[in-house]
Formats: structure tokens, sequence, C-alpha cells
């Protein structure tokens, strides 16, 4: 069987952090990330990101399901998915029953993002050991997929053991709702492709992409039957100057964190710092910028899907809603058109 290359997915993603002194509360911060997911939604966009943190006093959701149900409420039309759930902190069974029950809210419309988690505080606090996440995640996938399948769920694993379950209701997409993984090593994008996963590459290419393509070959699989989606953010602007400074300093808050959380945990930086790692800076310009930097962009790394996170921690959603619809208008069809047909 051939596989025509997926199409471009667009969309944006969200976070719901608050840092001190931003001077708006966090219920502003969900009403207007709310108001301008449905915005989003008929501007065309495709698809929103829902991310997934614990016990960060800025609020990192860590509980994207009902968000995920207020979206759905809100749109008609936008999937909704996550970048990522973290697998270990959610029982198999009982998330396959959320996403199945969202996913009839939804109308059809859900997928769902999955990583292992790496912060030593998050499995200090649930009491679990860090040193199983591998072993959590890929039983939990296996799971799920038996889960919305249309038989019982009958597993033995390390970590779950399940004889007989059915889960009801079994979502809207009768193929069951698309799965991604994250990778950031080698080992993680083997998995992806072992397990017939789209991809999350984050990283370095020769540690990341380049292994997923070799192991997709290995596994006889064909890389156009997968997405391949990351966080690259963008704004429309004609005032760099005036419109960096915000962003930049959002941009250093967030990063602060996830650097404390990786030396914490002794994770390797090698794939953040090598010379190879694919870019997830800000594109920042007007439209012709965007055009031509994201286009080039999409087309080296064989991105299929493509999401912007809207406002950095600090900078109040509302305050790019003309950068989303000028994007919208004058750079999405462009950029659709331009990958579109070179695949």
């Amino acid at each position: 069987m051939t596989h025509t290359a997926p199409t471009l997915r667009l969309g944006i993603a969200y976070d719901f952090r608050l840092p001190p002194g931003a001077g708006f509360s966090h219920a502003d911060l969900y009403a207007e990330t709310l108001e301008q997911i449905r915005f989003a939604d008929q501007l065309g966009y495709d698809m929103v990101w829902l991310s997934e943190h614990h016990f960060v006093p800025d609020g990192y959701l860590p509980s994207f399901q009902p968000v995920a149900g207020a979206i759905a409420a809100c749109t008609s039309r936008i999937r909704i998915s996550t970048d990522v759930a973290l697998a270990p902190f959610h029982h198999p069974i009982r998330l396959a029953e959320d996403m199945a029950v969202l996913d009839q809210l939804s109308g059809g419309r859900m997928e769902l993002g999955l990583g292992m988690g790496y912060a030593v505080h998050e499995f200090n606090a649930f009491g679990m050991n860090r040193k199983n996440r591998v072993s959590l995640t890929e039983e939990a996938i296996e799971i799920l997929r038996q889960a919305w399948s249309d038989n019982a769920v009958n597993f033995s694993g390390k970590r779950y053991q399940l004889s007989n379950v059915n889960v009801y209701p079994k979502p809207v997409q009768q193929s069951g709702i698309p799965l991604w993984i994250a990778a950031q090593s080698t080992p993680g994008a083997e998995r992806a492709a072992r397990m017939g996963l789209n991809f999350l590459p984050q990283g370095s290419r020769g540690l990341v992409l380049d292994p997923w393509h070799r192991a997709l070959v290995e596994h006889r699989r064909n890389a156009n039957e997968f997405r391949v989606g990351i966080m690259r953010s963008w704004l429309v602007t004609d005032d760099r100057e005036r419109d960096w400074p915000p962003i930049k300093a959002g941009e250093v808050y967030r990063a602060k964190m996830y650097r404390d959380w990786n030396h914490e945990a002794g994770d390797n930086f090698e794939a953040w710092e090598s010379d190879d790692r694919i870019p997830q800076t800000w594109v920042i310009g007007d439209e012709d910028h965007l055009v031509a930097e994201l286009s080039a962009f999409l087309l080296e790394y064989g991105i299929t899907d493509l999401v912007t996170y809207v406002a950095p921690p600090g900078v109040r959603p509302s305050a790019h809603n003309e950068s989303l619809e000028r994007f919208a208008k004058n750079v999405m069809p462009k950029l659709r058109e331009i990958v579109n047909s070179a695949r």
C-alpha cells in the first residue's frame, strides 16, 4: 500500500502559565485563552495543543482534560491534542475513558501526544519511581490502543495487569484516537518508529530525526504513514523592536525552569546544545518573512504539524490576536500551497 505525504496542519499551543507580577489573574488567562481558541477555530487553524506539568507555582497546566472539554464546547472544527500529556501520571484505563468521552464531546476531534516525564519533583510528589517511566509509558500506549478497540483489554506487563476490561463509550474515531510520542533521544525516536506513533521530535536532528527514519525502514514502515509535529512559535508584526522584548522575557523565564528541571534530573543536554538542533526559536516579522522562513523550515525537517505558543508566560493572549489573524489570512494559505505542493 502506498501512502501520500500528510498535508500541512498549523495550530496554536498553551501551557497556561502566569508568572508573578503578570498583572492579570489566572481566571483572566483562562477566559482570554478560550476566547482566542474560539477565534482561531473561526480563522481556520487546524489544531490546538495543550501541555501538562505539576506543582509549578505559576499554574502550569496540571490537568488538560477539563480544558480540552471547554475547548470542545466553544469550537466546531479545530482538533485538540497534547504536547505532551505525561503518561506515567495517568492510569491508562482512566485516560482511555477520559479521552473517549472527550472524543464524543468534540465530535471526533481528539488526539493525544504522550511523553514520559522527567522532572524529579513530579515523580517524588506522586510517589513514583522515575526509573519506571519508560515501561509505564510503553504499557500505557498498548493499553490505550486495546481500550479503544472493539475488544476488551487483556494485558499483562511489568506495571499493569488487566483482565477483560471494557472501556465505554468508545471514541467517535473508528480507528481510535491518534497517538503521538515525544522524543529527544535516539531510543525515544526508535520507540516512536517501533510502536508506530506520530512523532514529536525535539533536540538534535542527528540524535532524533535521522534515527527515526532509519528505524522506520527497519520496521518496514513508511514515513508518510505518520505525522511529525513541533512547536516553533511565530509573530506577525511590522515592529519587531516593539514586540520582541516581552516575548524574550517570557521565553527566558520559561527556559530557566526547564533547564533547572533537567539539571536536577541529571539529563544529558547533548540533544539541545548540538549544532544540528532542530530550530525552535521564534520567527518574527511581516508576512513575507514568515512565509520564507517557515516554508524552508517545514520542508527541511519534514514537519507536517507546526504550532505556535501564542503568548509566552506573562503575555496576555489577546495581545497577539492581530498576529493570529494576519497569519491566518496572509501566511497560512501560502505555506499550505508551498509545502503541500512540494511533497
